[in-house]
């Protein structure tokens, strides 16, 4: 992402394009933590739920099915490509329905009654003006309603991440440190901060917990270590953060990558697999 492109033309763009072609491959890698956010989120049936940067709609469509028919679901994104994948997922039978919207939860005056629930796997950390988001956000939700949303932990804490990352940076002598004040993954690493944060914008019993978990990178048809590196070396240099080092880079510079990132994921390749932690943060806040 350059310094002069909104998060829409990011996300409307080619790595929207990108995340859209590969729903499958993330909703697996995530798996396990929109397991964990599910959970915490203790929906209902019959309850009201926003889903805040809902991408190609796993969240929205597990969402749906817990509150049943007498639910409702409003799931925005900013990206067409991703809500043109989302809403051409089949709804569970007996879910309620979903109302998919192109909007910037920082602005957007949602309409119909307040929600009980609002949820975000990863999409609350790219708004311009944090604090002016969560109070729309707590606007939007009934008196005791809930948000309830993962966000990451600081990048060391993220070996999936840092392991490519390390791999890909000596062929980018030029990269820019990382920005972790502005809009990005790592915009809320500080627990702390995002408490006061989210007090400042109307919201009160704040609480933050760590999740960890391991996640599946990539997998070998054959069961082989190699196979199981490159596959998941594909999808650090398409889909993680570190696509973002790579975003302009030539054909040459992008298979160089790909082969350094795949033999820092061979060691970690077991049982035809490639696993590394993920920390997040799991937020809760009424």
């Amino acid at each position: 992402m350059t310094a002069t492109m909104t998060q829409a033309e990011y996300w409307n763009g080619a790595v929207g394009q990108r995340w859209a072609r590969s729903q499958g491959v993330l909703d697996a890698v995530f798996a396990p933590l929109t397991e964990a956010l599910l959970a915490a989120a203790d929906l209902r049936p019959g309850d009201g739920v926003l889903d805040v940067g809902c991408g190609s709609g796993a969240t929205a469509l597990m969402a749906a099915e817990a509150v049943g028919a007498a639910g409702r679901v409003v799931a925005a994104d900013l990206s067409e490509p991703l809500l043109a994948v989302a809403r051409a997922r089949p709804v569970p039978a007996g879910a309620a329905p979903i109302d998919w919207i192109v909007a910037d939860a920082e602005t957007q005056a949602f309409a119909g009654p307040p929600f009980a629930r609002a949820i975000s796997r990863f999409g609350v950390m790219f708004f311009s003006d944090s604090r002016a988001a969560f109070a729309n956000l707590r606007r939007a939700l009934a008196p005791h309603g809930r948000l309830t949303f993962l966000c990451w932990q600081a990048m060391a804490d993220n070996p999936w991440v840092t392991v490519p990352r390390a791999a890909v940076l000596p062929l980018l002598p030029d990269a820019s440190p990382p920005d972790f004040a502005g809009p990005g993954p790592f915009r809320f690493a500080d627990a702390d901060a995002l408490r006061r944060l989210l007090a400042e914008a109307g919201f009160g019993a704040v609480s933050v917990a760590p999740v960890v978990r391991d996640l599946v990178l990539g997998r070998a048809a054959d069961g082989s270590a190699r196979a199981a590196a490159e596959a998941a070396a594909a999808v650090a240099v398409e889909l993680g953060p570190v696509s973002r080092l790579l975003r302009d880079a030539e054909p040459p510079l992008r298979r160089a990558a790909l082969a350094a990132v795949a033999e820092a994921l061979l060691p970690h390749a077991d049982d035809g697999a490639v696993r590394l932690a993920a920390g997040c943060w799991l937020v809760s806040a009424g």
